[in-house]
């Protein structure tokens, strides 16, 4: 009897910030998010099928030490070019603009305001692994 291999359904973030609800703010202002939950310590905010679970570590290594470590995530969407235009990028530290990159994709990428960065990226050809 065969099984078929379970796919994964969603794609969920966990970060460690200083206060979950003022990162969680940043996400929904600056990237369009929706918050979704506040759970007392923890908020979750949502876009599509990406969840960024957000809880409050005051004490936690601040992102901006991490080095390399700082990047948690990459992001696709369908449309680079016109989420870019939606983000509010008064408040969102753009570290690189939109780029198309020869592995075939256009990306950005954003810094939060704790220092975490993130890539955001459309995968410009129907690649066989994506």
């Amino acid at each position: 009897m065969s099984r078929r291999r379970p796919e994964i359904t969603n794609l969920n973030f966990v970060l460690a910030v200083p206060d979950a609800m003022a990162t969680a703010r940043w996400w929904v202002d600056a990237m369009k998010f929706d918050a979704l939950k506040d759970l007392g310590g923890w908020v979750f905010v949502k876009r599509g099928r990406c969840m960024i679970m957000l809880g409050s570590c005051p004490d936690a290594i601040p992102p901006a030490q991490l080095g390399d470590h700082q990047y948690f995530g990459y992001i696709e969407v369908t449309d680079v070019d016109a989420y870019f235009a939606e983000i509010d990028r008064d408040k969102a530290e753009i570290i690189k603009p939109p780029t198309t990159e020869e592995w075939d994709m256009r990306e950005f990428a954003v810094r939060t305001p704790d220092g975490h960065r993130v890539m955001i990226g459309q995968d410009l050809i129907a690649h066989p692994l994506r």
